[in-house]
């Protein structure tokens, strides 16, 4: 027999066995086919490229060969992209709950959902400006260094304080993608990372795509408890820990003094990093913001994430990582291979925005404008839902955290909320394993007036009426 032929031989049987299969079922190996039907290798894989160019089965290597998902006889001009189901299968990928700029709700829904300030509350005019000018510099479109402009690094390492300086700092794209390339770089997948709870849906989300198991650390009113801290390192060998210990997303929660010190050094004793998320350092509403843990840290157990994105627009994506030691020199390789650099135009931009004293008067504005929104939808909650208690009201940041009453399931009310025209954040997203109770995140800075705070209360307690009597 050619070998023309005994492939169409092949080729036939596999089309009757094809046939009887699901889409995702794994065909006959080579060696099966070779020993069964008489034929050589050669002869077999002829035959499954045949039939992979048709697009009947898919091939993994070191896996087999798998029936493709079948067909609907599409439009000649209609994509037909349901293979990749069978390609990607065992390249998992989790993006969890984003906490970024939500859609823009539809006309006439309060936003009260997401972690970013209205374009009133932002330095539009600055950014503008500063743009502008750092668009005339001649050297605008030039190649930037890997770490960042050195003007750029020299301001973070400022507002870090301490010993920080501008060798400790690496300028990257937006913290969430600093939250990622530090995940990557800190732990192996599989490997476990510790995080308070509840926490930034964001960080869950890149420690999930890096592979990586979030393990809660449970909070109290005076931020993550250390005697806990200890117990996850010691019990699940971590070596690593998040944590946001100013002005926590979602409570609110500032880590108490004594704690502060007391986190560092369990995280030390552990040999893991801490992975500081300072990204409300410029929210506060007019008190002390403390001082970062990185300022304090001389040893590299501390590695800090901050960024100009929140104070400022979710397009401005410059942030920092500062870090010492060894990780420094491994992140500053992955910027090699991920991205190269930040685009200079942007950071010359930064540069001139918060090297001018407008970024001064942007900021104790805000400051002021966000602590007067706090208080005006604490008031309204009050007023309206006086069994919704705030666990606290924070002295920054852009969220109350919110208990529901028992009987009352978060998913259910912000579905609710949107059909009665405000848009809210279940907390559910926010907890890395079961939550203790049903919590909405409310923000006070997305919505275009004070005024819709208290309209959104009211809308809120409507929602909660309609889903007690459902």
């Amino acid at each position: 027999m050619s070998d023309g032929s005994s492939t169409e031989m092949v080729v036939a049987i596999l089309r009757t066995e094809i046939a009887r299969l699901a889409p995702g079922d794994r065909l006959p190996s080579s060696r099966e086919l070779t020993t069964r039907h008489g034929v050589s290798p050669v002869t077999v894989s002829r035959a499954f490229a045949q039939l992979a160019a048709e697009g009947e089965v898919v091939t993994r290597p070191g896996s087999g060969t798998y029936v493709s998902p079948r067909r609907t006889h599409p439009a000649a001009d209609t994509p037909d992209t349901s293979w990749q189901a069978v390609a990607l299968a065992g390249r998992e990928f989790d993006p969890g709950t984003q906490d970024g700029p939500p859609d823009p709700p539809p006309a006439g829904v309060i936003a009260m959902a997401g972690g970013y300030l209205h374009p009133s509350l932002r330095p539009d005019r600055a950014l503008s400006a500063a743009l502008a000018r750092a668009a005339r510099r001649p050297d605008a479109w030039d190649r930037a260094p890997a770490a960042g402009l050195a003007p750029l690094r020299a301001i973070f390492a400022r507002t870090a304080g301490g010993a920080v300086g501008p060798e400790d700092v690496l300028v990257t794209g937006g913290g969430q993608g600093s939250l990622s390339m530090v995940f990557r770089a800190l732990a192996a997948p599989g490997s476990p990372v510790l995080v308070e709870s509840p926490t930034y849906p964001g960080a869950l989300a890149a420690a999930r795509a890096a592979g990586l198991r979030p393990v809660p650390v449970p909070m109290d009113g005076d931020g993550i408890r250390p005697d806990l801290l200890a117990d996850a390192f010691a019990v699940t060998g971590a070596r690593l820990l998040y944590c946001q210990p100013t002005f926590h997303n979602p409570t609110g929660t500032v880590l108490a003094p004594e704690r502060r010190r007391q986190v560092v050094d369990v995280a030390r004793a552990a040999g893991a990093f801490l992975v500081e998320d300072d990204f409300a350092r410029h929210l506060g509403h007019g008190g002390p913001v403390p001082r970062a843990l990185v300022a304090d840290d001389r040893d590299g157990t501390v590695i800090q994430l901050t960024s100009l994105t929140k104070p400022a627009s979710p397009s401005l994506r410059i942030a920092a990582v500062i870090a010492r030691g060894p990780v420094m020199r491994r992140l500053q390789g992955m910027r090699r291979v991920d991205d190269f650099f930040i685009a200079r135009p942007l950071q010359e931009a930064a540069v001139e925005l918060v090297s001018t004293p407008a970024w001064d008067r942007h900021l104790r504005a805000l400051s002021t404008r966000l602590r007067e929104r706090c208080a005006v939808l604490a008031g309204a909650l009050a007023r309206e839902l006086p069994d919704w208690t705030p666990a606290r009201i924070p002295e920054g940041g852009l969220h109350l955290w919110v208990q529901l009453p028992s009987g009352l399931d978060d998913a259910t009310v912000a579905e609710a909320a949107r059909a009665h025209g405000v848009a809210v954040n279940p907390g559910t997203p926010s907890f890395p394993a079961e939550p203790p109770g049903a919590f909405l995140r409310l923000g006070f800075a997305a919505a275009e007036d004070p005024a819709d705070l208290t309209e959104g209360a009211r809308r809120l307690a409507d929602a909660a009426r309609a889903c007690a009597t459902a």
